[in-house]
């Protein structure tokens, strides 16, 4: 029987790490106190803290049941190897090394926990997508990302609430704000702040000529409780209108939507997918004070791409990823590499790959500086 003595080894070693970077020892200490907590009758009496609470201990739960599910497979590997190769049974080999496989595998999807290390990866994603350069084609490709982060997020199992969507003047959307809601959910996201471009035969064009459009995703990680924002009514022009429709069934429409400026910064935000216009006014104004908390941070630590990279102008030499339809067809992410010729299914949310090669590349450019 083959000896996988060393890939055994290098298991073990990695479901070591494992419980160190998922804090597995911290995990247990804390969890009674988490489960004292959630089980208190008066809980949610505070909304907020019973979230909270109930997300601390539902992470810290998923986390200690992942690595001791990992721990396990190790040992029963490890055990039937050596079974195997006491008594020279070569019939075990196969199961041996489909274990191994399966463990590898598993643990380089969890090593990605590894690399959220932002400190705030694991808030929800505030986001915005606004249409560029290009046109109606421009603002077509905006729907086409709106449409493509949805159907991530869905495929993830994540929450989105789509808060705002303005039709474009032609064609699609010219802008829309929505909010992801999952386990590292801004950590995620973060990798696709920037503009996307995209190349492809426009359908808006008589001629059939080749066209490129640009779109760009702003991300802001939302923060529910940030007391230290204070807005002086005084300082906000608020607007109430009817929402578009566009989007779909994804917005309501009704005459209580609202729009929101910070006259002092000029930042907008806007919601119209709640019910009532006090609910819509609610909702634009945490985004605003989550937007107000960024720029803070921004000022102080003088570097706005210390939190969400940096953003450019919406055009030609801007991009960070391009999606090419004509005359081949490729998406490729001009900073970490990564590409696939499979554009239909990028479009179509699948983009786990290039979110990992983003983060990936980030701490490899982090590791670098550090050393």
């Amino acid at each position: 029987m083959r000896d996988f003595s060393d890939d055994l080894g290098a298991l073990r070693q990695r479901v070591d790490e494992a419980r160190v970077y998922l804090r597995i020892d911290e995990l247990r200490a804390d969890r009674p106190r988490l489960e004292i907590e959630a089980s208190r009758p008066d809980l949610w009496d505070d909304p907020d803290t019973a979230r909270r609470v109930t997300g601390e201990l539902s992470a810290a739960i998923e986390d200690i049941e992942m690595y001791e599910r990992l721990l396990s497979r190790v040992e029963d590997a490890e055990t039937l190897h050596e079974l195997g190769r006491e008594e020279g049974d070569d019939s075990v080999e196969a199961e041996v090394a489909e274990s191994i496989g399966a463990l590898a595998s598993d643990l380089a999807e969890l090593e990605l926990r590894a690399l959220f290390t932002g400190e705030y990866d694991d808030k929800p994603a505030i986001c915005e997508i606004q249409s560029g350069e290009g046109g109606a084609d421009a603002q077509d490709w905006a729907n086409m990302l709106l449409r493509m982060f949805l159907r991530w997020a869905e495929k993830r199992g994540f929450d989105v609430e789509l808060d705002e969507v303005s039709a474009g003047n032609e064609a699609g959307i010219s802008s829309a704000t929505f909010l992801v809601e999952g386990r590292h959910a801004y950590g995620r996201m973060r990798s696709e702040h920037g503009v996307h471009r995209l190349v492809r035969i426009s359908p808006f064009n008589a001629q059939g000529k080749r066209q490129t459009a640009f779109a760009a995703l702003k991300v802001t990680p939302f923060l529910e409780d940030v007391p230290d924002i204070e807005i002086d009514e005084k300082d906000l022009r608020i607007d109430t209108y009817r929402a578009s429709g566009a989007g779909g069934q994804h917005v309501n429409v009704t005459d209580s939507a609202v729009r929101i400026t910070h006259l002092p910064t000029g930042i907008v935000t806007s919601c119209q997918n709640e019910r009532s216009q006090h609910q819509n006014k609610d909702r634009a104004m945490q985004i605003l004070r989550a937007k107000l908390a960024e720029l803070q941070r921004a000022e102080r630590e003088a570097e706005l791409s210390s939190i969400r990279g940096e953003q450019r102008s919406v055009g030609f030499g801007s991009q960070i990823r391009s999606y090419v339809l004509q005359p081949y067809q490729m998406v490729k992410d001009l900073r970490s590499g990564h590409e696939t010729g499979n554009v239909d299914a990028v479009l179509d949310g699948d983009l786990d790959g290039f979110m990992e090669a983003w983060l990936r590349w980030e701490r490899s450019g982090a590791d670098s500086v550090g050393e």
